[in-house]
């Protein structure tokens, strides 16, 4: 199944810049966004995507409109609850590897903060995964499996978000 991330389209774009400020990552992050709905638009009716994204701060609104213009027609969200001390050390353990652009260890502040109020936007059914936990994937193919296979529209669309950044899975 493709797997569509912000990062993953927005990378290769700040590779070509010299200096990259939060500003200018978070115009590529917007840009990429945009790019993710486009992709699934395009797409056959029956391909499903992986779409990684945070989703918990945009507005509700954009991210239906974007639903609506690629022909989501159903949304499946699973959510990872993340505490925001594990939030940070996952980021902060992960600061070598980010690719340049990305915020340093002055984002951790900020990410705290956002992972405090972070919440699923809850536009269909919602599974919550503790991260906290170790993770039960045969318990999460089965409720991706029995959620989509409910769906009565063979055009229907499904996605799936997390906290901190968000995994959609979209089928068109």
């Amino acid at each position: 199944m493709p797997y569509l991330t912000v990062d993953g389209i927005k990378e290769p774009f700040m590779h070509c810049f010299p200096q990259v400020d939060r500003q200018l990552n978070r115009q590529l992050g917007r840009a990429a966004y945009q790019a993710i709905w486009a992709i699934v638009a395009q797409a056959s009716a029956q391909c499903v995507y992986v779409i990684d994204a945070w989703f918990g701060f945009q507005p509700k609104d954009d991210l239906r409109r974007y639903l609506q213009q690629a022909g989501v027609t159903q949304v499946v969200e699973i959510w990872n609850q993340i505490s925001p001390e594990l939030a940070v050390a996952r980021y902060a353990a992960r600061l070598h590897q980010r690719a340049k652009g990305h915020p340093g260890a002055e984002y951790l502040p900020e990410l705290r903060e956002l992972a405090e109020r972070a919440a699923p936007m809850a536009l269909g059914p919602v599974l919550r995964v503790d991260q906290s936990q170790p993770l039960d994937m045969p318990q999460i193919i089965a409720w991706l499996q029995n959620t989509l296979s409910a769906s009565t529209d063979s055009r229907s669309s499904a996605a799936f978000a997390a906290s901190g950044q968000s995994y959609r899975l979209a089928s068109r």
